[in-house]
């Protein structure tokens, strides 16, 4: 079924269509609102040096994040399936593609995104309650060294451990039940969007803080010429990874009510929310801290909220971060696991994937084995790298993707269309265009960064290789299903 539309039937023993339309707009949201946005504007501040570049960044990416989301809306009103795009990918280009998708998503962009959004909410933890670390000595003597990267399992050990803890217990919840990963997803993103909006208001209203903060310029030169389209490039990856996982909503089409009508409506409520919540929180975090205070400190949110409010503030700050990037992690959780299954139902996967509990309706097995890869990138992986890489591979993907629009206009120009992409054909050749820019820009910067000494790891090349490392599995899983 290389090219066909994918079945959308849904037996009674397998995964059922129980959620609405709040509940997808929360997997939206909740997808995207995670730990970047607490952890990347420092580094993009350092970057770029200007809180006028830094705020453009957050809106252009908000913009090419909408285009990818209103892309994407149409494709999943035609294909409202579980699987999401892995579906897509196989019904525009094949088999092979649609299986390179999953794989992708399996080695490095959702457990990616697991492992990496968990660690901060362990972090966080960390500066609540301090968690147990070796001396640097031990960290460093059990170092891998691999070709352009080295990696440390011991760093951070009690933070590994608390992020490995909650990403079982999270594994766990939703092994339970669709209804119950999405009843803890629903609260958590209420959660987490009211805990940025408290702080927003905060910054509104104190008088710790000011508008003018906006337009004060660094004490140093922003940059230019060459130096600045680097900057732009490594800023602009930091922000695109904050509004990753809009996408996360398509993987589980198949256990939602009405999925032509909701998925479509969840993808642009739901990224327009973010759009907003993350502007709104970054001129907060400005009017708080100016460009160069915002610049040193990491933890730029705990900061505005200690200016704001004292010590307290620092607290509310850390549990609502526990709160956004546990509740982003359940929603890549539950998503993610739905990917594997139609994989394996279709014979492209481990084949115990594929296997649904009869009394909760959930694909245990595959939530098992994705928890297993996700501990693997737990101990060998930082946050950077993690993120890093996994955006590159995705990016590589949505610009495949928003192509595809085209590619079933011409081959299925008859088949429903519930919603149609506002701004057809310039949408989504934007989107391409820029996809495909940013990509180039990346390579770049991960090579000017690695011979200059200041990145131990070529991100981008890694990313490609755990990618590739699909293509013999390919065969294999295609060997096998003809005996």
């Amino acid at each position: 079924m290389a090219h066909g539309t994918p079945s959308t039937s849904t037996s009674p023993t397998g995964l059922l269509p129980t959620l609405g339309l709040v509940t997808t707009t929360s997997l939206v949201v909740g997808g995207m609102i995670g730990s970047g946005i607490f952890r990347n504007p420092q580094k993009m501040a350092e970057f770029l040096h200007a809180p006028e570049l830094l705020l453009g960044v957050w809106v252009l990416a908000g913009i090419v994040t909408m285009f990818g989301a209103l892309t994407n809306a149409e494709v999943a009103g035609i294909i409202p399936v579980t699987g999401g795009q892995y579906q897509y990918f196989r019904t525009m280009y094949g088999d092979f593609m649609g299986f390179l998708y999953g794989w992708a998503l399996f080695v490095v962009i959702q457990c990616g995104s697991i492992a990496s959004i968990t660690y901060v909410f362990a972090e966080y933890f960390n500066q609540v309650y301090p968690l147990v670390r070796f001396d640097l000595a031990t960290e460093q003597a059990w170092a891998i060294t691999l070709p352009f990267a080295t990696i440390f399992p011991l760093e951070n050990i009690g933070v590994k451990l608390l992020t490995f803890g909650a990403v079982t217990l999270l594994t766990l919840i939703n092994a339970f039940g669709v209804r119950e990963g999405g009843r803890v997803q629903v609260v958590f993103t209420v959660a987490k969007v009211g805990a940025m909006l408290a702080l927003v208001v905060l910054a509104f209203t104190s008088s710790q803080a000011s508008l003018s903060n906006v337009a004060i310029p660094s004490a140093d030169a922003i940059p230019a010429g060459t130096a600045l389209m680097l900057a732009l490039a490594m800023a602009m990856s930091k922000a695109l990874w904050s509004y990753d996982g809009w996408n996360n909503i398509t993987y589980v089409s198949g256990e939602v009510r009405n999925p032509q009508i909701n998925v479509p409506r969840a993808l642009m409520i739901g990224t327009a929310i973010t759009i907003a919540v993350y502007v709104l929180i970054n001129v907060a975090y400005l009017m708080v801290l100016p460009i160069d205070t915002l610049r040193s400190h990491e933890a730029v949110a705990a900061e505005a909220a200690r200016v704001l409010v004292g010590a307290n503030g620092v607290a509310f700050i850390a549990v609502a971060v526990m709160i956004a990037t546990i509740g982003t992690s359940n929603g890549t959780i539950l998503a993610s696991s739905r990917v594997y299954y139609a994989m394996a139902q279709e014979k492209m996967f481990f084949r115990r994937a594929g296997v649904v509990h009869e009394r909760y309706h959930t694909p245990v097995n595959a939530l098992m084995m994705q928890l297993g890869w996700t501990t693997v990138l737990i101990f060998s992986g930082t946050f950077d790298m993690l993120t890093d890489m996994l955006i590159f591979v995705s990016w590589g993907f949505y610009a495949l993707g928003a192509y595809g629009v085209f590619v079933l206009r011409r081959r299925m120009p008859d088949a429903p269309r519930p919603y149609r992409t506002w701004g057809y054909p310039v949408v989504p050749i934007v989107f391409v265009l820029f996809a495909v820019a940013f990509l180039v820009f990346t390579i770049w910067s991960d090579i000017v960064n690695y011979n200059n000494g200041s990145a131990p790891v070529i991100n981008s090349l890694w990313g490609t290789l755990l990618l590739l490392t699909g293509v013999p599995f390919y065969f294999y899983f295609k060997r096998s299903n003809q005996h």
